[in-house]
């Protein structure tokens, strides 16, 4: 694994301080035994928020809570404002990921800061705070300025909207800024205009009621982890596309201009490469690699579950298996009826030995 990283710059010792310990936060809103952390995560935002002279609020929700913070010039003109979205929570890290160090405690790497969260999305949050700290101590920003920063932008936030909705007068404004996307190099300053959708499921297969022992039934009782992988692999055809009946009917063309300003970004499909570490580069054909990442749907394994995973041998033949899927998907690809199509395909291709 590459542990994605953000360049340093040069911060007080003061200022990296606070950043260090933001990133400690082990805010994985994955993990329900996070709870408290999460809490405690975003009532250290609302302090710092605090701290740089705006108004911050915590919003309780069923999950984890949502820090606002606002600062508005005094006086009767109406200014325009910028809302400020970013999240503080992060996906789930462990030394056996692949990191070389704890992924929560920060560490400077040949001028590069290496934490969980440090590129999505604790840094850029930071670098906004700082930004407006420093236009605050000056006598103000030109505009009125909102941060949003909830804790569920990773598991779909499920309770961003109901705190959008229930103060939508308040949090009105005339540009959005979200700074949770890539750049296209060190040196070249990146507009996203458009990110894929997704749409997420978790399939699991039952072949016997219990785990059997292979030397016993193996021959006789299907393997669920065998009719998974199958399943699986049939997702994609030899070259990279989704066989899923209908994945492709509502996908958009990809437009003449979209693939010329993609060319311009000058990033080959050589650099692709060589940032994942991989030995060579796959997927849906007639696309570069960079059209690929960001215009065309794609279908991924993210999981699979099954059997033994202690150490040494145990010869079982595992009554369940289960993948985690996701799909990433582009304009006019609706996330329910995708999650619709591959269940059906799935289930149609899965053969009666197992339960789906």
């Amino acid at each position: 694994m590459r542990v994605r990283q953000n360049r340093s710059v040069a911060l007080s010792s003061t200022t990296q301080a606070g950043y260090f310990d933001f990133l400690r936060f082990a805010t994985v809103s994955a993990d329900p035994a996070r709870g408290q952390t999460m809490r405690d995560c975003a009532g250290w935002l609302a302090g710092k928020f605090q701290e740089m002279g705006m108004r911050a609020e915590i919003v309780p929700t069923a999950g984890a809570p949502v820090v606002l913070a606002f600062w508005r010039k005094g006086g009767s003109a109406k200014r325009r404002t910028v809302l400020i979205y970013g999240h503080y929570d992060v996906q789930p890290a462990e030394i056996g990921d692949g990191w070389t160090g704890d992924p929560f405690e920060p560490r400077l790497v040949d001028g590069m800061v290496v934490a969980r969260g440090s590129t999505d999305n604790k840094g850029q949050i930071f670098a906004h705070m700082l930004g407006v700290a420093e236009k605050i101590k000056e006598g103000g920003p030109e505009t009125d300025v909102i941060f949003v920063v909830e804790g569920e932008e990773e598991v779909g936030s499920d309770n961003l909207e109901g705190v959008l909705r229930s103060r939508r007068e308040e949090l009105a404004c005339d540009v959005a800024v979200i700074s949770d996307t890539n750049m296209a190099g060190p040196d070249k300053p990146t507009l996203t205009y458009g990110l894929r959708g997704i749409a997420a499921l978790e399939v699991e297969l039952t072949g016997p009621s219990h785990d059997l022992h292979s030397g016993v039934y193996g021959g006789a009782v299907v393997n669920p982890i065998t009719v998974l992988t199958r399943l699986l692999a049939g997702l994609h055809d030899e070259k990279g596309r989704v066989t899923v009946p209908g994945f492709y009917k509502k996908v958009r063309k990809v437009a003449a201009w979209e693939r010329k300003a993609a060319k311009a970004l000058g990033v080959p499909d050589a650099e692709v490469r060589r940032q994942a570490g991989s030995p060579a580069l796959a997927g849906e054909p007639g696309f570069s690699a960079i059209e690929r990442i960001g215009m065309r749907p794609t279908a991924e394994i993210n999981g699979i579950t099954g059997g033994y995973q202690g150490p040494g041998p145990k010869t079982v033949l595992p009554s369940k298996a289960s993948a985690k899927l996701t799909f990433r998907l582009v304009p006019h690809q609706n996330p329910k009826e995708i999650a619709r199509l591959v269940e059906k395909d799935l289930k149609k291709r899965c053969p009666k030995t197992v339960k789906i």
